[in-house]
């Protein structure tokens, strides 16, 4: 996908449903404002990994670049040197193209502008617009007021232009202590929004920016640099976030107060999802505190951890379009997301047999040292993926569970005296158990029929059951992760007294099982090929592979309750 394309704009003819956004461009396309132009922009920060939340609002910014024959920047809001990093950087840009979109030669930085930011706040000083303020963080926030008592204002608010252009020069020069002064915008102290109540605008912070290193010790805020750079970039369509809405006064009223070009600010509600914490802050105490394994753990809502469980960005894109684009918060079942990667998966995914926990069988009448190729469909629902060649033995492995000595009335699968099709092989009827000094069942003996290979029994008869194997000869030896949820709880920010969102976290999310075994096909895999393992879920081979010694983890189960629901419906 790219957005280079940027012809005579065209009011996209099918885009169903329209929502509120497309509505609002539409209408400015009609009017001929902003020439007609559709410019957006994708601009995180660049202080942690993209997750599900920012790819909702990739997909709309570079979603309605594509469908206006548009353009979308990519710009990294990079006005924070202290938490900012370039391996965030670097990860932010590969997982926008993972997903299938490209900023073409329109990758920017806020650092970008900081020369011409600091001229946009000593012109404000110019105007009497903002003022070099001594107050401490703590006195600022006392000071600010709160939803129903009005804000007081700063003894430092009635400096002289001349004196607030020099402090801001020493600022910017280093004279001052970390936290000792700010820049704050003389707008309205009793003003019923917070945000218009003098905000600061810089900040005095003493660490290197990895862009700019140390030229600068004094930095902007989002609110200030924010605007100003969709000034710059000439976007026409500001998308953002709901909690952005309070901030939207502000953002225009920097842009009219300099009288500089001035985009649309639009928002629209984050994305919020089941069972999940998008939360950059908490995502980031589940790293550092090592609760999971990394930015990119399967168990994260991060892209990266997505890429790695074996999601596919097709199935992101669907999952967000299907989700659309609203005005009020509400939370998305994680079901949903599950449903769309198994829409995805089921038909591109190609077959294969592994049994998770394996339990022996031993075939009495099969030949010994006869190996058959029985012919096995790679995937049912694409026929031109062909077919492969499964090795059958006397001795095969199957799921301990597809095994009962004595089972209850519902259960079909294999048991003594009992008769059951091998997935692609032969009916097998179950003569014995075998079990170890503690009772344990270790192995069955079972018997084949050879006329029913790879079909039904010619004289009619029928089984209730089919099972999948492995042969035991030939099958390697694999690590499976089962990945599950990570928080227990639905809301995992809905905390109890006494208890914070860690106090939710699922103690079954990984499970590893270590003595599993896979169809020789899968002795040599790349890591994120996905497969469906009939009877178990898809899986998707993990980086930490190694020849003859795959891992697998488990993308998704074949259980689809989020199918069930809409059905009912």
């Amino acid at each position: 996908m790219n957005t280079e394309i940027n012809k005579e704009n065209v009011l996209p003819e099918t885009i169903e449903p329209r929502d509120f956004i497309r509505a609002i461009i539409d209408a400015d396309i009609k009017s001929g404002r902003y020439e007609s132009r559709v410019h957006t922009r994708f601009p995180p920060e660049p202080n942690g990994y993209l997750h599900i939340g920012h790819a909702k609002s990739i997909c709309l910014n570079f979603g309605i670049a594509q469908e206006y024959n548009g353009l979308c920047n990519l710009r990294f809001d990079d006005t924070n040197p202290s938490k900012e990093d370039i391996e965030y950087v670097n990860s932010i840009k590969e997982d926008v193209k993972w997903l299938g979109f490209d900023w073409g030669d329109r990758e920017f930085y806020a650092s970008d502008y900081f020369d011409q930011l600091y001229e946009y706040a000593v012109q404000l000083i110019k105007k009497g617009k903002a003022y070099v303020c001594d107050l401490s963080p703590e006195e600022i926030r006392e000071y600010r007021g709160t939803l129903t008592t009005p804000g007081r204002e700063s003894p430092y608010r009635n400096r002289s232009v001349e004196e607030n252009l020099n402090l801001f020069e020493r600022m910017k020069k280093g004279e001052f202590p970390e936290g000792s002064k700010t820049l704050r915008a003389r707008i309205d102290m009793s003003s019923g929004n917070i945000n218009m109540r003098d905000p600061v605008i810089y900040r005095i912070l003493y660490a290197e920016h990895h862009r700019t290193g140390n030229k600068w010790c004094i930095y902007p805020m989002y609110d200030f640099a924010h605007c100003f750079s969709d000034s710059i970039e000439r976007i026409t369509h500001s998308i953002c976030t709901l909690e952005f809405e309070d901030h939207r006064p502000l953002y225009d009223w920097f842009l009219n107060e300099l009288n500089v070009y001035h985009p649309q600010q639009i928002e629209f509600a984050r994305l919020n999802l089941s069972h999940t914490v998008l939360s950059k802050r908490k995502l980031i105490q589940l790293v550092s505190e090592g609760f999971v394994k990394g930015w990119d753990d399967p168990r994260m809502p991060t892209i990266s951890g997505l890429r790695r469980r074996g999601y596919t960005p097709e199935a992101i894109r669907n999952f967000c379009n299907r989700i659309g684009v609203a005005k009020r918060d509400s939370t998305v079942e994680i079901g949903l997301l599950e449903h769309c990667i198994r829409e995805d998966l089921n038909k591109r995914a190609p077959r294969a047999m592994a049994v998770l926990n394996p339990l022996k069988v031993v075939i009495e009448n099969y030949k010994e040292g006869l190996t058959e190729e029985l012919e096995a469909i790679n995937n049912p629902e694409d026929m031109s993926m062909g077919t492969r060649k499964v090795p059958f033995s006397r001795s095969i492995y199957i799921e301990k569970e597809d095994f009962m000595e004595n089972p209850p009335k519902q259960f079909y699968r294999l048991a003594p005296g009992r008769e059951v099709r091998l997935r692609y092989a032969y009916f097998i009827k179950c003569i014995d158990v075998i079990k170890d000094e503690t009772g344990e069942i270790k192995e069955l003996r079972c018997i084949y029929d050879p006329s029913t290979r790879g079909g039904d029994a010619p004289d009619g008869r029928k089984v209730k059951a089919t099972l999948h194997w492995v042969s035991a000869e030939h099958s390697i030896e694999a690590e499976v992760r089962l990945y599950n949820s990570l928080f227990t709880k639905e809301d995992p920010d809905d905390v109890e007294e006494g208890k914070t969102f860690l106090d939710y976290i699922n103690p079954e999310s990984l499970i590893i099982l270590n003595s599993c075994r896979v169809e020789p096909s899968l002795s040599i895999v790349k890591p994120g090929d996905i497969y469906q393992f009939e009877r178990q879920g898809y899986f998707c081979a993990d980086p930490d592979s190694i020849e003859g010694k795959p891992v697998f983890n488990r993308t998704v189960t074949l259980k689809d309750t989020w199918a069930k629901i809409k059905k009912k419906l």
